[in-house]
């Protein structure tokens, strides 16, 4: 039986932190739940698909992001709870519609799940959605455990219906996709029946709309100051605090603990990052001269916190904040517990040595000579090599340096050996398509190359074709 099914209030299980999110939706009643397929996002709505018919929800993959948002608000606007799942890339592709449902608000629970992949560990680029949140004035949670992947799930759905904006939480790979246990809650009967009534039209009224927008915040504010996703643990005058939240949490308390700092260092940890809770941060800095802020990918709560100390000066004096701005944590990839150690010695003035550095080395001195290098490739008799062969073989014999662009899927290989360095472009979906266009109307400045584009059929569908019309 699927974890997210078990119907046993109080029972622990071990879930993966994309089914406790899932979990999360399933106990808030959740009824619609609408994605496109990308890691580390993708098994929360798989998860929800298989017990689709069992709890009468609908589940669908779309044909892109921003489809994926607007069937997820128009079940929104019918009064049902809705859920939309995406990685990083997603966000970018779905952000027109969500600048603007914003602005006309939503009626039924709509919960925005993006799972960033620090390290692009399965992605092309390395982003960081949060900034998303602030730009788009949406609330913003941040889960640190699995039994805060679900609770603060089922959360969500009853903040956007207090205050009639999507609610966006933020996972990371690190979580997404490891397991821990997740003590399960009860599971309520479904009984809304969907019915679309009043008006919601964005750009009528538009200041208006933005200065409601701005007091929709506020409310969303006024509920994190009483979150129970917002903690402190450590000294209660503590001079030096760490702020954190997601993954940083665990990386933070296991460097504290390391370091032997348990007595001196506090750790303030936020589950709701936008709007930030002040009221509740600044209670807890008022002893505080020193600030290392740990987090994952951008300085993003580094910054806001900047902002609400320089605006709280008078209240409580200068304190310095360490970060990814000064160079203390990378502002890039996946932070650890040994990143935050070492940042937290060397502002300390304290020894600090990763505890595997000898055996890392010596791993590496023992294995490497052993191993043959392995670069990425296709699967058994994955036809992509043949067609990307035969591509190569068309480009020589035409002879007029001919070249491929790529787009994204595992036709992307061909960037590398496994499909004979063929593609020579390499950036989102649907652009192979929309380069290759552009190359084609170049030819009154003496361009003669032939290109071509390739593509897999849910990139055609997801991005490609405008790219086709237009050429």
């Amino acid at each position: 039986m699927s974890t997210v099914k078990i119907d046993q209030p109080g029972k622990s299980v071990l879930m993966m932190g994309n089914e406790a999110i899932a979990r999360g939706a399933i106990e808030a009643g959740v009824d619609f739940c609408a994605a496109y397929p990308g890691t580390p996002s993708s098994e929360i709505p798989e998860s929800l698909a298989s017990v689709a018919e069992h709890f009468g929800l609908y589940a669908e993959w779309s044909t892109n992001e921003i489809v994926a948002l607007e069937a997820a608000a128009a079940a929104s606007l019918s009064g049902l709870r809705a859920i939309v799942a995406m990685k990083q890339n997603g966000v970018n592709v779905c952000s027109d519609f969500l600048m603007t449902v914003n602005l006309s608000g939503t009626k039924g629970g709509l919960v925005f799940v993006a799972c960033d992949d620090p390290s692009a560990i399965s992605s092309s680029n390395e982003q960081d959605s949060r900034n998303f949140a602030r730009f788009a004035d949406l609330p913003l949670l941040e889960p640190a455990t699995f039994q805060e992947a679900k609770d603060m799930t089922k959360w969500a759905f009853e903040v956007s219906e207090r205050i009639g904006l999507p609610c966006m939480i933020r996972s990371v790979t690190r979580l997404s996709h490891s397991r821990g246990n997740v003590k399960l809650g009860e599971i309520p009967e479904r009984r809304r029946s969907a019915r679309f009534e009043g008006v919601y039209i964005a750009g009528a009224f538009v200041p208006a709309q933005h200065s409601a927008l701005h007091q929709k915040l506020e409310r969303a504010r006024e509920e994190f100051e009483g979150s129970e996703f917002n903690w402190y643990v450590g000294p209660e005058e503590a001079k030096f605090v760490i702020v954190t939240s997601g993954s940083g949490w665990f990386y933070s308390r296991e460097a504290v603990a390391a370091l032997g700092l348990d007595g001196q260092v506090g750790i303030l940890k936020l589950g709701t990052t936008w709007p930030l809770p002040e009221r509740f941060i600044i209670d807890h800095l008022k002893q505080a001269t020193e600030i290392l802020v740990v987090e994952e990918t951008d300085p993003f709560l580094e910054q806001n916190i900047k902002v609400l100390l320089a605006e709280q000066m008078k209240t409580l004096g200068p304190i310095e904040v360490y970060g990814a701005r000064t160079g203390h944590l990378p502002g890039f990839g996946d932070i650890n517990q040994d990143k935050v150690a070492k940042a937290l010695a060397n502002i300390r003035g304290l020894e600090y040595r990763t505890r595997d550095e000898g055996y890392a080395k010596r791993a590496s001195e023992l294995a490497l000579p052993c191993l043959p290098p392995r670069m990425p490739t296709f699967c058994p008799g994955c036809p992509h090599r043949a067609s990307l062969w035969a591509v190569k073989a068309a480009l020589k014999l035409d002879g007029r340096n001919g070249f491929v662009t790529g787009d994204i899927g595992c036709y992307s290989l061909g960037a590398g050996p496994a499909g004979f360095f063929q593609l020579k472009t390499l950036h989102c979906m649907g652009a192979g398509t929309g380069l290759a266009s552009g190359f084609g109307k170049l030819g009154q400045f003496g361009f003669d190359q032939p290109v071509v584009a390739v593509c897999g059929d849910s990139t055609f569908s997801h991005a490609a074709i405008p790219g086709l019309i237009n050429a």
